[in-house]
């Protein structure tokens, strides 16, 4: 009876309509003292709600004396509020996204590893056509299944891998400074964009702190996050064509141009 009550409560009843609705297809025809018995409604309120309930034509009032009630058929009642939720709905939906022109999407902070892993895996189960990430082996390998189901769905992947990556699958450019970045951060960190819809960056791997990442659907943050990957994978290609060349110009891992751009006593460099 309880969970009858209940969903009359979701469809718009109050808790004595809903209570004097059930009480009345039980017994039918009833006076308003036998409804009030039958339902465990307070008799003051339930001659109120018989009203309500008229109103809103739910039940009907035969006349006489004593006056007696009956209720609409439930059929006839559920299909009434069964239209008038899908107009509801259709007109919300027609209407709502005109309200929100001016939405930006909200940054969210993930500060401890389970909320950090399970936004990541919810991330990748959802990618439908392309991932770009830049992460370390052991994190890759943690992942693997998660990477490989995207791919045998058909996502394109492509890696800034540090550590030497291994992976059958994806196109992969290694980056050679991993155990260098995760000496002077102090840990790894992921850069994740999925679709162009979603993205994800921060440490996931802390000596001295607890992990931080960030999570996004904001656009233009995604496309940033994006263009951190793409423009590494730029660097890698340009750096595997002509690496010579530009060690003579910049540097053994390009440590002028660093130096140049960052400072000789920057404390940690990313590139």
């Amino acid at each position: 009876m309880d969970i009858l009550i209940n969903h009359l409560r979701e469809i718009g009843f109050n808790s004595y309509e809903a209570k004097v609705y059930v009480a009345l297809l039980k017994n039918n025809p009833s006076t308003g003292y036998e409804v009030s018995k039958n339902s465990g409604v307070p008799q003051a309120r339930a001659y109120d709600t018989l009203k309500a309930l008229e109103t809103k034509k739910i039940i009907v009032a035969t006349g006489g004396k004593p006056q007696m009630y009956m209720p609409i058929k439930p059929k006839k009642i559920l299909d009434r509020y069964k239209n008038k939720i899908d107009t509801s709905i259709e007109y919300l939906e027609e209407n709502l996204p005109s309200l929100s022109d001016d939405y930006i999407e909200p940054i969210i902070n993930l500060r401890d590893e389970k909320s950090i892993s399970d936004q990541f895996v919810s991330i990748l189960q959802s990618a439908q056509k392309e991932i770009f990430v830049e992460i370390w082996d052991e994190d890759f390998q943690a992942y693997r299944q998660e990477f490989k189901d995207a791919h045998d769905r058909g996502v394109d992947i492509k890696i800034v891998g540090y550590n030497n990556l291994e992976s059958d699958f994806g196109l992969i450019y290694q980056h050679g400074l991993g155990d260098k970045i995760e000496e002077n951060l102090g840990g790894r960190w992921i850069v994740l964009s999925v679709d162009n819809e979603e993205g994800m960056v921060g440490t996931i791997s802390q000596k001295d702190s607890a992990p931080n990442c960030v999570y996004t659907k904001n656009k233009g943050l995604v496309f940033i996050i994006k263009e951190v990957v793409v423009h590494d994978m730029y660097l890698r290609d340009v750096q595997s064509k002509l690496g010579k060349s530009l060690e003579d110009i910049y540097g053994k891992d390009m440590v002028i141009l660093r130096d140049k751009i960052l400072g000789k006593n920057f404390h940690f460099s990313a590139h």
